[in-house]
């Protein structure tokens, strides 16, 4: 069962945000509408740095049919599995998925839950093309345009937060954790679509060493790594998989040139699933 998620934060002074019909409010009487596509937008515009921040709508299409063709199911349920588990069947647990894209993985999420347990779900990207598209799909879970930066959250409310390949603001969520909650974070690996980059750049540069200490706040309690060959059978999955990933922006012309002339191509998914426990 999906509960609606209330414990939003005014994204100008931090205080409750109360909703009264299609109005969230804070005491301050800063008030900030449902949009009808069923969405908050509580991303100030003094926080942008753009006009149009985040993914364009052309990205979140593609990522949205990338994702729908299961691509990445194995990844959706793993992190599912890890984000549900030890919890009972009458549990009532808040998830917040921190750059929420689509809205994948938070459906999967819901769809993985058991009877009877009660989930409160909150999705937040920067980009309002990516949530309005979640809103679209989804009316149960509630839908934000936020910023990492300053989660519109408030303070140790949340069970569960989600990161997928996304930029990790740890003091934040911190905060909005429970003690005892869970950040679940997948990172690309070392070989993560390696096929795809050796065809758009010149040279692939040597992954970072990344250091091995814990975030502060947190305990790192379970790690996995996934790794599986994807079949790529057209240039419209191609070009959609190129489109969903930073890799479209920095590859050169020639590089783009090569793989858009494509048919079809297997790579490496290749990521790792960390799970933190916060203290």
């Amino acid at each position: 069962m999906i509960i609606p998620f209330q414990t939003l934060a005014c994204p100008l002074d931090g205080a409750a945000l109360q909703r009264h019909g299609n109005i969230w409010k804070c005491a301050a009487g800063h008030c900030f509408d449902v949009a009808g596509q069923g969405y908050v937008n509580l991303l100030p515009v003094q926080n942008k740095r753009s006009r149009d921040p985040g993914d364009s709508k052309e990205m979140v299409a593609a990522r949205r049919r990338f994702l729908d063709s299961g691509a990445y199911d194995p990844i959706a349920q793993a992190v599912s599995r890890h984000a549900l588990l030890g919890l009972p069947s009458g549990a009532s647990v808040s998830c917040l998925d921190a750059g929420c894209g689509e809205g994948h993985y938070l459906r999967n999420l819901a769809l993985g839950a058991v009877a009877g347990m009660k989930l409160s779900l909150v999705g937040l990207d920067i980009s309002k093309w990516a949530v309005q598209s979640a809103a679209k799909r989804d009316k149960q879970t509630t839908w934000l345009v936020g910023s990492n930066a300053n989660l519109p959250i408030q303070s140790g409310t949340v069970d569960r937060l989600l990161c997928m390949f996304g930029f990790p603001v740890y003091p934040e969520f911190a905060r909005v954790l429970r003690p005892g909650g869970q950040l679940l974070q997948v990172d690309a690996g070392s070989l993560h679509l390696r096929e795809l980059r050796e065809i758009i750049y010149p040279s692939i540069k040597p992954e970072r060493p990344g250091g091995n200490a814990d975030p502060a706040a947190f305990e790192r309690v379970a790690s996995e790594s996934l790794s599986y060959t994807l079949a790529l059978t057209d240039t419209a999955q191609i070009a959609d998989l190129l489109a969903m990933t930073p890799h479209l922006y920095r590859a050169s012309a020639e590089g783009l040139a090569r793989a858009k002339a494509l048919t079809k191509l297997d790579v490496t998914v290749d990521v790792r699933l960390t799970r933190y426990v916060r203290v």
